[in-house]
């Protein structure tokens, strides 16, 4: 055994035994229980950062752990890889998107296979693949056929230089985020795929996931939103509109119907079109609306703005005449694009009105009669649900809790066919088309004749040109005859392909299952292989997945079940959620004001006592530089430390021990070059122990039979770390505290004399123990340890540790003694002493007695197996 621990040259080593061994291919095997486990998978962007190291060493942590329980493991890994990422990086490099993507997930895969993880190659998978997504395609057609998937016009955010639809992520102070153009809302025809259909389920299955965040499962609830209310209709007033009409709108709050003093419909309604008509102002205000942002989020934190159409509608119970306003608020993607308005009870609604000097008439009051409304002051405390609240202003609904008002208005509108209860949800329809080139076609044929074809399963997959450098304009795909120009499915006759490609998060939607048969050519997934892997048992990513992806794979997982392919009715058994990996940020400021952010590789910091940074100075010029506080690794913050760099330094283990010692999984990780440091000594220190003891020799381990104390207490303490890092793995998946315990075991073993036979016999187990319970985070090292503690055995053929346990049943125990409260010594007693012995010892303690000051013990309190706690 080499003196000396290097990490480069052993690491090495056990990656190509583990390759040459296909190590972790995976079989279905009915014999054994199976474990998937599964990382979100990459955007193959060039490189890891840190993050991915943190999320992959996580679930390969408890893939390896698994696999020592007795488990048939499956841990793939494939590449998230089509997307306007590598459109953009195409049209600076003058390259094709294809090209781009194949180096990145080349020298990508490199560095995965670098850090040791456990993963079946042989199910790699790519989605930009046609033979990926032409399965994708499939389940399109079948779904538009059925009517999941439909066809409509949708308002957008549309950038008119670059042709294509924004998110909303990508529309910057209402202008395009590469354009720099201002944005329009344009309604365009696109793809749906009909979330809503599922609205129900997807709701609540929620509630069968126990292995799930709690944060995560009220995400979601809220996104979904399921809310009760009613549909309310505005008759027009025919002598300001000029014609018959209702104005329907949707509210959660019919109850407070009698507050309404205005509605307010969206840019895009057909009354603020009639109001336009030859006002200069208002087609002004409206191309203003259409310009601005369709994000919900945007609209809540946006100013307030609306102009006054001129035009009435009737309140349905009073016949009052309300006005109708265009206001910036208002969505048409939301019901039908009108919404009635309460000032006094809901807060945008109370601002515009104040903006307008409208109309405010408080519906609620607190039933103690403590009233002070203000009509210029909000008050949150009106919107009340719980019964503290009585109606007034509302003539025959005065008097009335939350519950029997909404009951009786909504009778009353029934009553006179002007409304309804209805149960409805936030979640909309999930719009797909995308007006750009690097993603997966959608199957669809445009025929004068027969309409929207879809691509028959025989002409499956339509092929995404690869050899195509995009220049920014819209999609390449319209511009190309050979791509877009065919023939009818239905009448042959000269018809036009579908040039939209499809949302990118369609791909990330059932990648998971495809895992269980990648290389199946006649199904999206083999029913069998799928039924024995699926669902994943433990899945893990970043909680900013949390809603889009998490929700679209659950609900695709739901259309694989419908059309027979899949048997279970979610995905993920369990969802780990890791923290984000930190690290302090120093930049100096440039004259024009923006920030030139600098690596803290580049930086030198002066600390005090406590560690607080006093100083901070370029490394190569010595000048100040400012720090920037603590926050998430990034290029735009220059903060992040090169993955490969710190494997060539520290070697694989080194980064994966300090990652999953550093923090809790679900908690950030401040990046630290001390803690760094430390992870590193710890290895060499295991590397040490391990070799004099085999330098001494190896044996076997300890069998039974008598041991000194000092024996007997490392065996216990063995036992117990066993025990308890099997725990922090399995159940309360805290890598951090195992990593602990075995640090505390190795301390306790360099604390104890194993030089005769039965000590080399006992230091032989906990040496084997250690590196097993280590192995499933840093693989390398207790594979090359394990070949010299157990030559002629394979470290990835062992099982777990038995706990024996004999060894946790100790004859003597150490008590804490405090005296008021105060810790003043500690007692051994017999494992079964009684009180009396117990206060005995305590009592005729030497420093116990000197704190005591000779005064009678008031009361004694024994806490058993712990402390005695005496009282003067």
């Amino acid at each position: 055994m080499q003196e000396h621990y290097s990490p480069r040259e052993l690491e090495a080593a056990a990656q190509e035994n583990w390759k040459a061994s296909h190590a972790f291919r995976a079989t279905e095997d009915s014999s054994r229980p199976k474990y998937y486990a599964l990382s979100m998978f990459p955007y193959p962007s060039g490189k890891l950062h840190m993050g991915h190291v943190r999320n992959y060493t996580i679930t390969d942590a408890l893939a390896r752990f698994m696999r020592f329980k007795g488990y048939n493991v499956l841990q793939p890994m494939g590449w998230d890889a089509f997307g306007l990422p590598a459109e953009n990086a195409a049209m600076k490099s003058g390259g094709a998107p294809a090209a781009w993507t194949y180096a990145n997930i080349d020298y990508m895969k490199t560095q995965l296979d670098s850090l040791g993880f456990a993963i079946d190659w042989e199910r790699e998978l790519a989605t930009c693949k046609p033979d990926y997504y032409r399965w994708e395609q499939w389940l399109f057609t079948r779904l538009f056929d059925k009517g999941v998937i439909y066809k409509k016009n949708g308002v957008v955010n549309w950038d008119p230089v670059d042709q294509t639809v924004l998110a909303n992520e990508q529309v910057i102070d209402g202008r395009g985020w590469r354009s720099d153009a201002l944005v329009e809302k344009r309604e365009i025809p696109m793809y749906y795929f009909g979330i809503t259909q599922y609205a129900e389920e997807l709701l609540a299955d929620l509630d069968t996931l126990d292995g799930w965040p709690e944060q995560v499962k009220t995400m979601q609830r809220n996104w979904i939103g399921k809310s009760f209310g009613a549909d309310i209709e505005f008759a027009y007033d025919e002598t300001s509109i000029g014609h018959a009409g209702k104005l329907k709108v949707y509210t959660t709050r019919p109850d407070t119907l009698m507050g309404a003093t205005y509605v307010a419909v969206a840019a895009e309604h057909p009354l603020a079109t009639q109001a336009a008509a030859g006002d200069a102002e208002m087609q002004g205000f409206i191309a203003e609306c259409k310009a601005g942002s369709v994000a919900e989020a945007d609209m809540a934190t946006m100013e307030k703005k609306g102009m006054d159409t001129g035009l009435f509608v009737l309140h349905p119970l009073t016949g009052a005449k309300l006005p109708v306003w265009v206001a910036n608020y208002v969505l048409m993607g939301y019901g039908e694009g009108a919404v009635m308005a309460v000032p006094a009870h809901d807060e945008r609604d109370f601002a515009f009105a104040n903006k307008y000097a409208l109309p405010i008439v408080q519906v609620y009051a607190p039933k103690d009669g403590d009233n002070d409304f203000d009509a210029s002051v909000w008050k949150d405390w009106y919107a009340a649900k719980d019964g503290s609240l009585a109606t007034l202003n509302s003539g025959a609904f005065d008097g009335k809790d939350f519950q029997a008002a909404f009951d009786a208005i909504v009778s009353a509108l029934e009553a006179k066919a002007a409304g309804s209860k209805k149960t409805q949800y936030r979640l909309r329809d999930w719009g797909i088309s995308r007006q750009r080139y690097w993603g997966c076609p959608i199957p669809i044929i445009h025929c004068p004749c027969c309409g929207d074809v879809p691509v028959p399963e025989k002409d499956l997959p339509v092929v995404l040109p690869e050899n195509v450098i995009p220049d920014g304009a819209g999609s390449p795909l319209a511009k190309m005859p050979e791509f877009y120009e065919t023939s009818c499915p239905k009448c042959g006759g000269a018809a036009k392909r579908e040039t939209d490609t499809m949302d990118t998060f369609v791909e990330s939607s059932w990648y998971y299952a495809r895992y269980a048969s990648p290389h199946c050519d006649s199904a999206m997934v083999d029913k069998k292989a799928a039924d024995y892997w699926l669902q994943v048992d433990q899945y893990v990513g970043g909680i900013e997945h949390a809603i889009l992806h998490l929700l679209y794979a659950r609900f695709f997982h739901k259309l694989m079940r419908d059309e027979g392919l899949v048997s279970s009715s979610e995905p993920f058994k369990s969802l780990l959620t890791q923290g984000m990996v930190i690290c302090e940020t120093f930049y100096r400021e440039l004259p024009n004001g923006s920030k030139d952010w600098i690596a803290p590789a580049d930086v030198v910091l002066e600390r005090d006592g406590k560690g607080k940074i006093v100083a901070a100075k370029h490394r190569v010029d010595g000048q100040p530089v400012v720090v920037g506080g603590v926050e998430k690794m990034s290029k735009s913050k220059n903060n992040g430390v090169d993955p490969q760099a710190f494997i060539e330094q520290y070697g694989a283990d080194t980064a994966r021990l300090f990652m999953m010692f550093a923090a809790p999984p679900d908690q950030s990780l401040e990046w630290s070059d001390a803690g760094v440091e430390g992870a590193f000594r710890f290895l060499k220190r295991l590397w040490r122990v391990s070799g004099e003891h085999v330098a001494a020799g190896v044996t076997d381990k300890y069998v039974a039979g008598e041991l000194s104390a000092n024996l007997k207490e490392l065996r216990y303490k063995l036992h117990a770390t066993i025990q308890k890092v099997a725990d922090d793995y399995g159940r309360r998946q805290q890598f951090n505290t195992a990593i602990a315990a075995v640090m505390e075991l190795l301390n306790t073993y360099d604390k104890t004399d194993c030089s005769d036979a039965a000590g080399r016999a006992v230091a032989q187990e906990v040496l084997e123990a250690a590196v097993i319970l280590l192995a499933p985070i840093v693989p390398h090292i207790c594979e090359a340890l394990w070949v010299e503690l157990k030559p002629g055995t394979a470290l990835l053929d062992q099982a777990w540790p038995e706990v024996d346990a004999a060894a946790l049943v100790k004859s003597e125990i150490e008590l804490m003694v405090q005296v008021c409260g105060k810790l003043r010594g500690s007692v051994v007693v017999a494992a079964d002493a009684g009180r009396d012995a117990i206060e005995a010892a305590a009592l005729a303690h030497e420093n116990v007695q000197k704190f005591m000051e000779g005064k009678p013990a008031k009361k004694v309190i024994v806490v058993p197996g712990r402390l005695v706690n005496i009282v003067v």
